[in-house]
């Protein structure tokens, strides 16, 4: 196979292109749309799978429909250099957040879960700072962190001031989610956001493909209607196209301005709950909404 080749690369040079801001908004506001159904969808998939045996089949169908992609347009393999960040991706995004995030809807609601990571822009923002050297302004950086505030005030008047073990796992997802989506987002700048994604997945398949037979030899199926919809979302939708269209969009704005996008990740999730779950909302929700959205507008303008 071939190795990807350097800056040279006519895929590379238009990937490094100027950025057009409104095409670059609108790619990432679809990863977000598309990752705002991962909740529910995930607590659909429990419905039929246990929580390690959900994770396993979704790493495994998105790896199968990336390396699909990635052999059936021959894409040449990415250079050594890129090896190790995509590692972190894989670790990050394909199994830590994942992983971290269902044994966390064991125990709590979609929208509480959907609110408390609802600070992941926030953090990304400070993983990209201190990974890539990244000086948002201070304008951006008091939005930022505004909407986190108005999302972490959510989080503790729902759940009555108290942390739960679901509330720990919720919070490691954000840190290997933020590392993982960093990192991507700084791949997708050398190397197709998709192409990236997908290299992720594949390098996941030699660990994936075991523990998924274990976990299906330890923990029962029930298929229904829900648990394979679920499951198909998280792992087509979630796992690899959104990643796809949300590194992209992050490579053509910038991981400060992208992450801030996801502000209106919970939100969007909080109307699925109720739609596809039935979960009743309090008064809080449309104000916190109200306040994310002033803050996404704010970072959005703030020139980093």
């Amino acid at each position: 196979m071939r190795v990807q080749s350097s800056a040279t690369d006519p895929i590379t040079i238009a990937v490094g292109a100027k950025p057009n801001t409104t095409a670059g908004t609108l790619v990432a506001a679809l990863g977000v749309v598309a990752f705002s159904l991962t909740f529910p969808a995930t607590a659909w998939g429990l419905e039929g799978f246990g929580p390690w045996s959900l994770v396993g089949v979704r790493s495994v169908l998105a790896a199968l429909i990336a390396g699909s992609c990635l052999l059936a347009l021959r894409v040449p393999v990415p250079a050594r250099r890129h090896w190790a960040g995509l590692a972190v991706v894989a670790g990050g995004v394909v199994v830590g957040f994942p992983m971290l995030t269902t044994l966390a809807l064991r125990t709590s609601t979609t929208s509480h879960a959907a609110v408390v990571v609802g600070l992941l822009p926030l953090t990304t923002a400070l993983f990209s700072a201190l990974r890539m050297g990244t000086r948002p302004s201070r304008t951006f950086w008091t939005a930022a962190l505004a909407g986190a505030a108005a999302v972490l005030a959510f989080t503790v008047q729902q759940s009555g001031g108290a942390l739960t073990s679901a509330d720990l796992y919720l919070f490691g997802s954000l840190l290997v989610c933020a590392a993982g989506y960093t990192e991507g987002g700084r791949l997708a700048k050398v190397i197709p956001g998709w192409q990236v994604v997908g290299w992720a997945l594949v390098l996941c398949l030699p660990f994936s493909v075991p523990a998924t037979v274990v976990a299906l030899s330890y923990e029962p199926v029930h298929l229904t209607a829900h648990s394979v919809t679920g499951l198909l979302w998280v792992a087509a939708g979630s796992q690899f196209l959104g990643l796809v269209v949300w590194y992209r969009g992050m490579a053509m704005i910038g991981i400060p301005k992208a992450s801030q996008l996801q502000l209106a990740q919970p939100l969007l999730t909080l109307v699925w709950s109720v739609l596809l779950l039935g979960e009743h909302l309090t008064v809080a929700a449309p104000l916190t909404a109200a306040a994310v959205l002033v803050c996404i507008a704010v970072t959005q303008r703030a020139r980093g």
